[in-house]
């Protein structure tokens, strides 16, 4: 029996993966599953670089927007709802596309990764809660150095609960090569040359701040979301959060900002590496995207 088929767009944050994932779907009759772990939340548009009606060319797109801020969102829960949303679209004879940035989003819905249910460990989450950000990323990577790979460092409840995962395990959850997977998957990664991609991280940042990213902070604030979730979330949040609590000036969270979020690109790049079926394109050569959309139409129209 044939497998559905499933295209997958990845690659660093602001590669431009939403722009050929879009371009995708109009070509070859698609509709979008968003794989970023920030575009879930509901008010977290300009910040987390979310697409915005104009830019999906009234192209379906899933998952985004799909939860309280307030609330915790987990990579089970992702992939529950992905799975939901391909049924769904291959229902209606569209090719599934998944677009974003969160490798182990990506990785728990094509890969066979087990995700069991792990009850909060209250005295554990306690005893971490006292160390240190770095000291807790520093205990994930001797006891999860996959994991460690492609989290957000400066995040505490996502590195607590990664290290409660893997202590209450025994073990770290993997892919199982040896099982099929439930998909026919083409993986199109889009990088850029390191210069380019440092100066579209500076530019796409000031064209955010321009827009409004620090009225949405201030906004998302006075409706409740306090500034510790707000740091949780991570990256531009996080520094948005410490500027308007008063820790830092306007100019030193933009320049820490363009650091923290180039080191997060780096992350991400080393993270899809490692998936030797990638096929690597640069999307700001015409001749690249022309060998990509080729590529596609090839899986498009191939059998198992």
């Amino acid at each position: 029996m044939q497998k559905p088929k499933l295209l997958i767009v990845l690659g660093p944050t602001s590669a431009g993966k939403s722009d050929l994932a879009v371009m995708l779907a109009k070509e070859f009759n698609g509709e979008i599953i968003s794989a970023d772990s920030r575009q879930v939340y509901k008010g977290l548009d300009i910040g987390s670089g979310k697409i915005t009606k104009t830019e999906m060319r009234n192209v379906p797109h899933y998952l985004l927007s799909v939860t309280s801020p307030k609330k915790q969102f987990s990579v089970a829960l992702f992939k529950k709802k992905a799975e939901r949303a391909i049924v769904d679209i291959l229902r209606r004879n569209k090719l599934p596309i998944i677009c974003g940035g969160t490798g182990f989003y990506i990785q728990a819905l094509v890969g066979n990764v087990t995700l069991p249910e792990v009850p909060v460990n209250k005295n554990l989450r306690k005893d971490l809660a006292k160390k240190e950000t770095s000291e807790l990323f520093n205990i994930l990577k001797k006891i999860d150095s996959t994991r460690a790979e492609n989290i957000d460092c400066h995040n505490p409840r996502r590195i607590i609960r990664a290290i409660e995962i893997a202590r209450y395990l025994g073990y770290v959850p993997a892919i199982d090569k040896n099982t099929p997977t439930k998909y026919d998957t083409l993986f199109i990664g889009l990088d850029i040359p390191s210069d380019k991609l440092k100066e579209r991280i500076k530019t796409r940042l000031q064209k955010r701040m321009r827009t409004g990213m620090l009225s949405e902070a201030v906004c998302l604030h006075k409706q409740g979301l306090s500034y510790k979730r707000m740091e949780e979330l991570g990256l531009e949040y996080r520094h948005l959060a410490i500027f308007l609590k008063g820790g830092t000036t306007k100019k030193e969270m933009i320049e820490q900002l363009n650091t923290k979020i180039w080191h997060y690109a780096k992350r991400q790049r080393t993270w899809f590496k490692r998936n030797k079926q990638t096929h690597w394109f640069n999307p700001l050569k015409k001749t690249d995207i022309k060998k990509v959309r080729l590529l596609v139409k090839k899986f498009i129209s191939s059998e198992q």
